[in-house]
């Protein structure tokens, strides 16, 4: 089962690998685990991509251990892969050349918040659930929702965003520093507690995102912000994805401060109706929720629902009872699991693009048109504030015939949005799955660049190898 992996990086030497472990085993003792059963569940991922366990994994619980397992393996030699979660997508966590992973898990300690300052110090195995659990008493939250219970660090590694962005921003948005270890095992520190600042070269956000192929980050500072006195859910039928897309475009455009607003194709509402036993009309839909005082919550609803008649729009029903909000956004964030469920033991891979907001209906129509002439199922869910969609494929992967379809139609789909001057993904991350993208995107001086940058943070190319960047 899987896809071919083009960029398989050269595999340790079996001796070096060897005498890391026993130099790993010295150090850690119990903490250090080579059982197939561990690694596997360490080199898994939620994709068609075959699973590449590591040599070892060793679970660290300060900064300290990073750093020993870093210099154990730089002198030998030996790949070293970060874990946080396991959530990510693309292959990020898989091992194509061996060696240690680092199990984050174990550092989720809360270091200090600054609730008057709004941010707050934290390892990166916090999970963002954790965090605002934490936080909910002292009036702050942290607004970055990619659905999945991640863990910070590796949101931050993968550039994470989610159904919040529109108003909140990325993790891009909302890193203000990082402590990462570096490839010789000592410690960069790529800024302060600081809302701004100008003092040298962007550290921090050259590490957002960089999937832990440039070293590994062992502390985050991160923005915070302030509950809403009110929060609001609605939902809003459409007769056409056309109208709900021009319905988002108008409400940024006149300033409608949404907080989020997420699209379901008619595909994708049938498997949240079904899986999360829920009676959303069977048409187009948005999901949004407001963020603000008692009036200003009524007012923006007030707002979107005349302009969303507009487009075509139809019922509008919008809440603020806690319970009914959960209900309605736990089934966006089980939308995967909705759609494993629509054919069970089918293959799943959950794929994003991203194009300029006023592309966004022209880009899912083409989408819808591509699955039907290819007799394919992948319903679609969007972060349409920004112009990001998701489709998740469904296919039998011991049915070489219909798999070469789903190769072809994920294919059309990032060379359509590429084509809309757009991207190959806006939050799940290159990995190994979307590395032949990346020139056609960026162009070939973009990636000599890139690899400049690899080879001065990482020069013996221990971190993550095999990820992002195509072999030249």
């Amino acid at each position: 089962m899987g896809l071919t992996i083009t960029n398989q990086p050269k595999r340790a030497e079996p001796a070096a690998v060897a005498a890391a472990i026993e130099a790993l085993a010295a150090r850690f003792g119990n903490r250090l685990i080579t059982s197939l059963a561990v690694r596997e569940q360490h080199g898994h991922t939620t994709t068609w991509l075959p699973t590449q366990p590591p040599d070892a994994v060793v679970m660290a619980q300060d900064t300290a251990d990073i750093q020993d397992v870093v210099r154990i393996c730089a002198k030998h030699s030996v790949p070293v892969i970060a874990f946080g979660t396991g959530t990510s997508l693309e292959g990020q966590i898989n091992a194509p050349a061996g060696g240690v992973c680092i199990d984050l898990r174990d550092m989720n300690k809360i270091l200090a918040v600054h609730a008057e300052d709004l941010d707050c110090v934290i390892q990166p195995g916090v999970t963002r659930k954790a965090l605002n659990e934490h936080l909910r008493d002292q009036g702050v939250f942290f607004p970055i929702d990619p659905g999945a219970d991640a863990s910070i660090g590796g949101m931050a590694s993968t550039r994470a965003s989610g159904t919040n962005a529109v108003r909140y921003g990325t993790m891009r948005d909302n890193v203000l520093a990082l402590k990462v270890v570096r490839g010789d095992g000592e410690i960069i520190t790529t800024g302060t507690r600081a809302k701004k600042s100008a003092a040298g070269y962007d550290l921090t956000h050259l590490f957002i995102g960089a999937e832990g192929t440039l070293g590994i980050i062992s502390e985050l500072t991160i923005k915070l912000r302030g509950i809403p006195d009110t929060i609001a859910a609605a939902a809003c039928s459409f007769e056409t994805v056309e109208g709900a897309c021009q319905a988002v475009i108008l409400a940024i455009q006149t300033a409608i401060p949404v907080a989020r607003i997420e699209l379901l194709n008619v595909a994708q509402v049938r498997c949240c109706n079904a899986y999360s036993k829920l009676t959303l009309p069977e048409t187009p839909l948005l999901l949004l929720e407001f963020h603000g005082s008692e009036a200003e919550v009524a007012e923006q609803s007030k707002n979107f629902r005349e302009l969303a008649a507009e487009c075509g729009g139809g019922d509008f029903t919008w809440t603020t009872r806690p319970e009914d909000r959960s209900k309605l956004w736990q089934a966006r964030h089980d939308a995967y699991w909705s759609v494993r469920a629509l054919r069970p033991g089918a293959g799943v891979v959950a794929t994003d693009v991203c194009v300029p907001i006023s592309r966004l209906a022209d880009c899912v129509v083409e989408t819808e048109e591509d699955l039907k002439r290819l007799g394919l199922v992948a319903p679609i869910v969007g972060h349409v504030g920004d112009g990001n969609f998701h489709c998740s494929l469904l296919c039998n992967v011991d049915d070489p015939e219909e798999m070469a379809r789903g190769d072809e139609f994920m294919h059309r789909l990032v060379e359509r949005a590429q084509a809309m001057d757009g991207t190959c993904t806006g939050e799940h991350g290159i990995g190994q799955g979307k590395q032949k993208y990346l020139k056609a995107e960026l162009g070939s001086e973009a990636l000599d660049a890139m690899r400049a940058v690899k080879r001065a943070l990482d020069p013996q190319s221990i971190f993550n190898p095999g990820k992002i960047l195509p072999q030249p």
